[in-house]
């Protein structure tokens, strides 16, 4: 684990977690659902290139967001403020009209470990498949929700606009504001 200044000359530290994105035909209608349909979900770097895929189930659909129970089906992997296990429970939130998605990851016991946020450009929310593309800057969420900003280094390396600069600086205080407020998710 390395530690770095982020955007606002905060200490962080980078964590090796990575992926967003592809666009896919959104679907205009609200829906919740009793039975989980499945659907994949892409994630892909800034260049968009896909990082992974892996299937979801749909808990939810409204004409701007998705959430999707997945779950952490590899080895156990130490990041410094959480370690991800086989059997972890994961409530993944994406977003059409927001520049991140939030991950609110459980013990196989239930019991929350807490949310990783990622910076990514709006979602492409598809029938089938859900897309977003990782812009590196993440935000940690601890349980007691005491905040942790992650891989800002590599954001500011990043080639991107300034407009996209601007509005994922923008995400990132905004998901830092719902944690304040414990809005959801972060009201578990």
């Amino acid at each position: 684990m390395t530690f770095h200044s982020d955007i606002s000359g905060m200490t962080t530290r980078s964590a090796c977690l990575r992926y967003v994105p592809v666009p896919c035909t959104p679907l205009p209608v609200s829906v919740e659902y009793g039975t989980m349909d499945q659907v994949t979900v892409r994630k892909l770097d800034h260049n968009g290139s896909e990082v992974i895929s892996y299937p979801g189930q749909v808990l939810k659909r409204t004409d701007d967001a998705i959430v999707l129970r997945t779950s952490w089906d590899r080895d156990p992997m130490e990041l410094g403020f959480v370690t991800l296990e086989p059997e972890d429970r994961w409530k993944e939130h994406f977003y059409s009209n927001r520049w991140y998605n939030i991950f609110e990851i459980r013990a196989s016991n239930g019991r929350l470990k807490g949310w990783y946020c990622n910076i990514t450009r709006p979602a492409h929310i598809g029938e089938e498949t859900i897309t977003a593309e990782d812009l590196a800057l993440d935000l940690w969420v601890a349980p007691d929700r005491s905040t942790e900003v992650l891989d800002a280094d590599e954001f500011a390396e990043l080639p991107l606009a300034p407009g996209e600069r601007r509005a994922a600086r923008q995400a990132l205080t905004e998901l830092q504001a719902r944690v304040a407020a414990e809005a959801p998710p972060f009201d578990q």
